[in-house]
């Protein structure tokens, strides 16, 4: 993905390789690769012709198919590639992943978040980096004391966290609660 990703997106955060998961079988999964910003669950499958779809066994494509499943239902959001669609058009592949990653920065939020609350988990979830409390500000169209109050009632909440800065200087993200 170093040809299609890092292109799209500028960095390799929160994109892990060879994920490995337990399904509901309590089996050991590993997935291609896993995005998971701020929690969520987000996998990448890229498929090969030959190891996918012409020479596979009729027991390992069930168990492929199994294996997308529940990833599904357990609340992963799936992307499955083909390898050859990497190879021949990058740049349908390279709209998949924004539109991917497009997904997980429209999330639903927690119901009981105000308005403000849940418009800075949201941008928080799209900046996809730890960001300053001035960034939130100029988004909000607040003042940065506003800003570093709704930051601080997030953090509280623990739906946020002080990535960087005890004292000033503050850097915040979105908890991951899967690392």
């Amino acid at each position: 993905m170093r040809t299609i990703w890092y292109p799209t997106v500028g960095n390799f955060k929160h994109l892990y390789a060879e994920w490995e998961v337990r399904d509901y079988g309590n089996r050991c999964r590993y997935l291609d690769l896993t995005y998971m910003p701020g929690g969520a669950k987000g996998c990448i499958e890229i498929h090969g012709y030959r190891s996918h779809a012409r020479d596979i066994e009729t027991w390992r494509f069930k168990d492929l198919c199994k294996k997308q499943a529940y990833l599904v239902l357990d609340d992963w959001l799936f992307l499955p590639i083909a390898y050859l669609s990497i190879e021949e058009e990058p740049e349908v592949i390279k709209q998949m992943v924004l539109s991917f990653i497009g997904k997980f920065v429209s999330m639903s939020t927690n119901q009981s978040l105000s308005w403000i609350e849940a418009e800075t988990l949201r941008f928080a979830r799209g900046v996809i980096r730890p960001f300053h409390s001035d960034e939130l500000a100029l988004h909000l169209n607040r003042s940065t004391r506003q800003a570093r109050r709704i930051l601080d009632k997030l953090v509280e909440m623990s739906v946020i966290i002080v990535h960087n800065g005890q004292q000033r200087y503050r850097t915040y993200q979105v908890v991951n609660h899967d690392r």
